[in-house]
């Protein structure tokens, strides 16, 4: 794909500084751009690879004054970061405009497709499933009975999808994904065996979700494991049977969540952190990296840290006292040394 500085200043409402003719074939950082690149300068830190870059064109800010001759052709926007990310995702979406049905693949006859789907080959479509407009099923992905996947919903290659499940539209479900897998359910035995407690729930995903590689959400043991509209989970993240997550959190990598713990609206969870089961989160918390998290939380928009997890303030403070121990450990010692001196010449 081809544009040129000027087209590319029609779709940003930009205006171009230099070879409006200019032509780019590629994306790229200022500092290794070269030539038929398109790349952008919005952080002043980078403002000198601007004088030195083999890049075609740079987007930049309508404030910005030259300290020297440029040769790269400018286009200058409002503001340059948001421009280049609009640009970021109008590539995306042409790269990934996938449609058809590639074959070898399995579509069961009582599946239903809708309109421009992509269908990658070996996967497997199985009975009673539903796809919306739009939707895109990558290679050897797989979707078990009776799932509903909503419209522009894409599953890359390697997704597995078990039985039931209901997935809203605009979806992303990253490679290597598991939705709906068994949650972790078993009765201990007077003989101290375990009996598998089957799980005959699904997992809802609802608008705008988008689950990161080789993350895993277990079906609930009865209803639903619920993943609320715009709900953005990291790679290697483990959701529990029966959890429901509410619109717009956020977790960070390496986080797990256990059974039947309900977490608010906006909470933002940090990589590593692990939460027990059957305790409610309130809405706008965040926990700092590898806090563990073993009780309900009540009060709304506060930060956490630590493991038990506890204000996040108090936990810095104990941070800075809990470097100083050494030093406070000598300082006792030589104090207890000049008492026990002072005890035997007063005796």
């Amino acid at each position: 794909m081809q544009f040129t500085a000027q087209e590319i200043a029609f779709i940003l409402n930009g205006t171009v500084e230099g070879n409006a003719l200019a032509v780019v074939n590629q994306l790229a950082k200022i500092e290794e751009g070269t030539e038929g690149s398109l790349s952008f300068l919005a952080n002043p830190k980078y403002e000198q690879y601007l004088y030195t870059t083999n890049a075609s064109v740079v987007i930049v800010n309508n404030n910005l004054v030259l300290a020297e001759p440029v040769k790269t052709t400018l286009i200058r926007v409002d503001n340059a970061y948001s421009a280049f990310s609009v640009l970021l995702e109008k590539y995306n979406t042409i790269k990934l405009n996938k449609t058809g049905i590639e074959q070898p693949c399995f579509i069961h006859p009582s599946a239903q497709l809708g309109e421009n789907v992509y269908i990658g080959a070996f996967a497997y479509i199985g009975p009673d499933v539903k796809v919306g407009n739009n939707s895109k099923i990558y290679p050897n992905t797989y979707i078990a009975d009776n799932v509903t996947i909503g419209n522009n919903t894409t599953l890359f290659s390697g997704v597995k999808v078990y039985f039931d499940c209901v997935l809203g539209n605009n979806v992303i479900i990253h490679s290597g994904a598991i939705i709906g897998s068994d949650g972790f359910g078993f009765a201990p035995n007077a003989d101290g065996t375990y009996t598998k407690v089957s799980q005959i729930g699904n997992v809802i995903l609802e608008d705008d979700v988008e689950v990161g590689s080789n993350t895993t959400i277990d079906r609930a043991t009865m209803g639903s494991t619920i993943i609320r509209k715009g709900v953005k989970l990291d790679n290697l993240v483990q959701i529990a049977h029966n959890v429901e997550i509410n619109s717009n959190t956020v977790i960070a990598a390496q986080s797990g969540i256990s059974g039947s713990t309900k977490i608010g609206e906006n909470v933002v969870i940090g990589g590593q952190v692990g939460l027990v089961g059957h305790i409610t989160i309130a809405k706008g918390s965040q926990f700092q990296a590898q806090s563990g998290v073993g009780r309900n939380i009540t009060e709304e928009g506060k930060k956490w840290a630590g493991s038990p997890a506890f204000g996040y303030a108090d936990n810095m403070r104990s941070q800075v006292v809990f470097q100083r121990l050494p030093t406070l450990e000598k300082r006792i010692a030589e104090l207890e040394k000049l008492i026990a001196e002072l005890t035997k010449v007063n005796t």
